[in-house]
């Protein structure tokens, strides 16, 4: 990308999220990996020549140079069932300087439907590299991605926006590892396998390591889809009372509009704790009365995962202030490389004016002296293109004005700046 591609095209972010777009639109508008594929291939095929595109369950967007959003969003509309007009009542679209607040945002996790979430971190970090397979990258691109990545980990380490457990499924496992003991030795039982039920269970696989877990759902068939993924054992919607007895541990996630876990199947003999996930409850009152029996309901973690939110609330301008000190870190680093090739036009310029000048005074004057001009001279030229490079870095927000105006009043060629040197 040269200098007049540049000033031609400007950098966009273009998407939609949990914000406005409900679950339904969203998925009209996600990728899958081959869908990402296919849209950088066609983006490759139109020319633009750096775009980077991301799609989770909660947000899809695409950032890149064009020369009107109307590019990048006809990109996401060729490869997804979602159309412009609906695009165009969920959307939002930033341009330039905005487009790249809006990255830091979202890498950061402040943009996120949870406050603090770092997931999609790696997410822009694996979008990248799909662009630079499809060499769909340049060096703003590289740049601000890094430079991002810089500001992820730099309010990971010094700030606490990310502490503490943000969803039911992973505060009720947080739960279960602050108060069972050896946990990877107990039974497990989760009874229900929707959307929490699923979550949990991802949950106790990745945090407990208890390879103890057991599956019972109404469907079993549902039951052996998520067992089948972990290698988990499923038994028989009729077998509920029976594994409840081998239990230690019993988390119940199902959907029924009446207790499904009564006084009667529990055997309170040995320690159970007891997790109910369930709206409406799922579990009866009275099963707390039971000797040797826990019952935590949804409503108690619930309230520990709104508490987390509130704290983590309280760290939003440190957070802040991270993104703008590495920000103007990468918008000086910007427009610096922006005026590069005109400051070397210029110096190259006063040095064939310097040196035909030193040629003509060598020839009229025999005494001149030649080492002391050179000098002096040498000095004059680095201190006028000081001068300029401080005018354009200072120029806020007329650098291409301010190059315009530089390389007509000297006549300069300046040679293209490739932005994927």
């Amino acid at each position: 990308m040269n200098n007049e591609t540049l000033k031609q095209t400007s950098f966009y972010a273009i998407g939609l999220s949990y914000k406005k777009a409900d679950a339904e639109v969203r998925g009209k508008f996600s990728l899958d990996d081959e869908g990402k594929e296919a849209l950088l291939t066609q983006a490759a095929k139109e020319g633009i020549e750096a775009v980077l595109v991301t799609s989770t369950c909660n947000r899809t967007e695409i950032y890149g140079f064009a020369a009107h959003p109307y590019q990048l969003i006809k990109l996401l509309c060729d490869n997804t069932k979602g159309s412009v007009e609906e695009f165009e009542k969920v959307a939002y679209v930033y341009k330039n300087k905005e487009a790249i607040s809006f990255l830091f945002q979202v890498g950061t996790g402040l943009d996120s439907q949870i406050l603090g979430d770092f997931e999609i971190i790696s997410q822009l970090k694996v979008a990248f590299k799909r662009s630079k397979r499809h060499q769909l990258t340049n060096p703003f691109l590289e740049r601000l991605i890094n430079s991002v990545i810089q500001a992820s980990k730099k309010i990971k380490n010094e700030t606490e926006i990310s502490s503490g457990a943000t969803s039911v499924s992973f505060a009720s496992v947080q739960y279960i590892l602050n108060t069972i003991e050896n946990v990877a030795d107990k039974n497990i039982l989760l009874f229900g396998t929707g959307k929490i039920g699923r979550n949990t269970c991802e949950n106790l696989i990745k945090h407990t390591k208890n390879p103890h877990i057991t599956l019972i759902n109404r469907t079993k068939d549902k039951a052996e889809k998520i067992a089948g993924k972990f290698n988990l054992d499923v038994k028989d919607y009729a077998d509920l009372q029976a594994e409840i007895r081998k239990s230690d541990i019993l988390i119940v996630a199902t959907g029924a509009q009446n207790p499904t876990i009564s006084k009667e199947l529990i055997y309170s003999e040995k320690k159970l704790l007891i997790l109910d996930l369930s709206i409406p409850k799922n579990v009866a009152d009275d099963v707390s009365e039971l000797e040797n029996v826990e019952l935590i309901h949804l409503d108690f973690l619930s309230k520990v995962t709104d508490e987390t939110l509130e704290k983590r609330k309280a760290f939003i301008p440190q957070a802040e202030s991270i993104i703008e000190e590495i920000k103007h870190g990468f918008n000086s680093w910007y427009e610096t490389r922006k005026f590069a090739p005109t400051i070397s036009a210029l110096k190259m310029k006063l040095k064939n004016i310097k040196d035909a000048e030193l040629d003509y005074q060598r020839k009229k004057l025999s005494s001149f002296d030649e080492y002391q001009a050179e000098i002096i001279t040498s000095r004059v030229i680095q201190k006028i293109t000081t001068h300029f490079a401080n005018h354009l870095r200072s120029a806020n927000g007329s650098t291409n004005e301010a190059i315009d105006l530089i390389e007509k009043v000297f006549l300069l060629e300046t040679e293209t700046f490739s932005e994927k040197e």
